[in-house]
């Protein structure tokens, strides 16, 4: 069984999700040939592989901590249809669940701002205002990626939804860094570039354990293997790099990994097998 939460040190980790969408399963296992990809992830009558929209929630003694925020509210429903999305359960219910509501989250960190990983940044209210979902919480994004999301370049313009993350500077809750950067103890943001030039992942440290988000550096447990490069990556070659940089530190240092993607695994472990990485779930 797949788990849903962890202890780190003295943190609790937990894998929420906000849904699933399709991929075309092509576009996201790059230059893999289809009977390969397909042993793991198989698509459906028009190429598309069912993936989860998962973020984490940790909590540590003193702050709640939530990492990349699904799809949301404010994207129009043929979009949502194009992708095949599936939100009975979403992300602010499954937060609900664990008896944290929105005003108890301080910190929301996307690892980028493409629609499936900022949607519930912000909500419609109910005077049809858009405004933020967690609205104690300061929002951590890269400079960079704030900056090119404001104004994207005709590649992958239709990746970034304004009304998800530009209100949030009215609200005087965005907190933009540059590189890496603590946000508060035990937790940092590591630049992770490849899949856009400003992405970020997030590593947590607690008591000599250590979790590190990937995100779309790398999206799922068959992404673990270095030639599973996605053609939605703006910057490929240096995906490759990244990918081999924290996998390599991922396998010395024991480190439990976070799955933005994974259908079936929030966390997971990579090893080596003859000089390849390998993935390792993590069982109840």
């Amino acid at each position: 069984m797949s788990l849903h939460k962890i202890a780190l040190g003295r943190f609790t980790v937990h894998g929420l999700r906000d849904g699933f969408f399709a991929l075309d399963g092509g576009s996201m296992f790059g230059v893999v040939p289809k009977p390969i990809w397909e042993k793991i992830f198989p698509a459906d009558e028009w190429n598309r592989v069912r993936f989860g929209l998962n973020s984490i929630l940790v909590e540590t003694p003193s702050v709640n901590i939530l990492v990349d925020t699904g799809i949301g509210t404010l994207i129009p429903e043929k979009f949502l249809r194009y992708y095949g999305v599936d939100q009975k359960h979403g992300l602010v219910q499954s937060l609900k669940d664990l008896g944290v509501a929105p005003e108890e989250i301080h910190y929301v960190i996307n690892t980028h701002l493409h629609f499936d990983h900022c949607g519930w940044n912000t909500r419609e209210s109910e005077k049809g205002k858009i405004v933020p979902t967690f609205p104690k919480a300061k929002y951590i994004i890269q400079k960079g990626e704030w900056e090119y999301a404001c104004n994207p370049g005709h590649r992958d313009n239709v990746s970034y939804f304004g009304q998800t993350y530009i209100p949030l500077s009215d609200y005087g809750l965005l907190e933009l860094v540059e590189g890496e950067t603590t946000v508060t103890e035990g937790v940092s943001v590591i630049p992770t570039p490849g899949h856009t030039a400003h992405h970020q992942g997030v590593k947590f440290v607690s008591e000599g354990q250590t979790l590190f988000f990937y995100g779309d550096a790398v999206p799922t447990s068959g992404h673990v293997g270095l030639s599973y490069i996605a053609s939605y990556d703006l910057y490929p070659v240096t995906t490759l790099e990244t990918k081999k940089a924290i996998l390599e530190q991922a396998v010395q240092e024991d480190w439990i990994g976070g799955f933005v993607h994974d259908p079936h695994h929030f966390f997971g472990k990579v090893k080596t097998v003859k000089d390849k990485f390998i993935f390792e779930s993590l069982s109840a």
